[in-house]
């Protein structure tokens, strides 16, 4: 069994303050932290060229995807290598061919990285853009809806969709896994997602500018490559009459960064260490019961399902983050609704968690 102080000592951030905020940059492990210096010195020492380093390179973005595709119940072939969340969702809503008067539904708790692929859609090739509660997404899919395109949690309330039902409407969906990856247990194959999009500096606490994206096998090629570049093609001699590359790896974004694997990696393994079933479960926990303290001491808890976010109302969001931030607790406000949110991380303590229920209501 982890020992949960053991894990929260390889969190540097964590001998300083409550750190509450994974949900928008996860905390930096110091393996990971060594990694990337190790790294560098490497590369500042020998440079970046030659069969040598260029090998080493590949076989990292190989490692890194087979992680993500470990984690996502997935194929490695089946993953795309990204920037972010809304990387993916970009490739996903720009490739897909949609015309003028199909719908797109979507939610009234989407993130503007979503959103704005979205906007996009409508303003370029005048798809309508459909936005429905949450929880009520599945039972407005209509006759001209070709893709529904949400949050698997919701950053807003971290409240859970409902893919089953997502499933049995037999449209394509799109999941925004930015609160989802790392959060709670993904296998995409038994969701029945499409295309599933996910960030890496979140909850797996990697850098920025990392994240993954999966499609589908059978939807693979519906999917004209939006932003096309070497490792795209299958015909390096011939590029302009080149066809498409095999698999999802076609839609990776820009040649892969040697630090941006290595740091990936070393967080990924911090948490394959210490169990992802013992993560998931341990950062569930802890965030049910700081909502149930929160609603005991009067404060009121969006509906959320069995995440890691917590939000509550507040008057004043922005001044309470700022007072709450004087106190030692990293959390941040959420402009829908007048809220504030609290990210659980199996790194966080049972003794932080009674502290913020006494802080949040002074």
């Amino acid at each position: 069994m982890t020992d949960p102080a053991a894990f929260r000592r390889q969190f540097p951030v964590l001998e300083r303050c409550a750190y509450l905020n994974a949900g928008t940059e996860g905390p930096v492990p110091g393996a990971a932290a060594d990694t990337v210096h190790l790294r560098l010195d490497r590369d500042t020492a020998y440079g970046r060229v030659g069969p040598t380093y260029f090998e080493e390179v590949k076989q990292l973005a190989a490692d890194v995807r087979a992680g993500y595709a470990a984690l996502l119940g997935a194929e490695p072939e089946q993953v795309a290598l990204t920037g972010s969340t809304s990387d993916g969702c970009n490739t996903v809503i720009s490739g897909l061919p949609f015309s003028r008067g199909d719908e797109i539904l979507t939610s009234d708790q989407e993130h503007p990285g979503l959103l704005a692929p979205l906007r996009l859609a409508r303003v370029r090739r005048g798809v309508s853009i459909k936005v429905v509660p949450f929880a009520e997404l599945a039972g407005e899919v209509g006759p001209n809806t070709r893709l529904v395109a949400c949050s698997h949690v919701s950053w807003v309330s971290g409240a859970v969709a409902d893919v089953a039902a997502l499933r049995a409407s037999g449209v394509p969906f799109l999941l925004d896994g930015a609160q989802g990856l790392g959060v709670i247990p993904v296998d995409v194959r038994a969701l029945g997602a499409d295309f599933y999009a996910a960030s890496g500096q979140k909850w797996l606490c990697g850098p920025e500018g990392s994240g993954c994206l999966y499609v589908r096998p059978d939807r693979l090629d519906e999917l004209e490559p939006p932003w096309p570049g070497y490792a795209t093609l299958s015909d390096h001699d011939r590029i302009l009459e080149s066809g498409l590359a095999e698999g999802v790896p076609r839609l990776d974004l820009g040649f892969p960064s040697a630090l941006r694997s290595a740091w990936c990696l070393a967080s990924l393994e911090v948490f394959t260490a210490a169990g992802w079933d013992w993560v998931h479960e341990r950062a569930a926990t802890l965030a049910a019961r700081l909502a149930d303290r929160l609603a005991e001491r009067g404060l009121t808890i969006s509906p959320r399902g069995r995440s890691t976010l917590v939000s509550w109302a507040v008057d004043d969001p922005a001044g309470d983050v700022e007072r709450l931030a004087a106190a030692g607790f990293v959390v941040r406000s959420i402009p829908t609704g007048s809220l504030v949110r609290a990210s659980v991380g199996a790194w966080t303590s049972e003794e932080e968690i009674e502290a913020l229920v006494v802080a949040a209501r002074p």
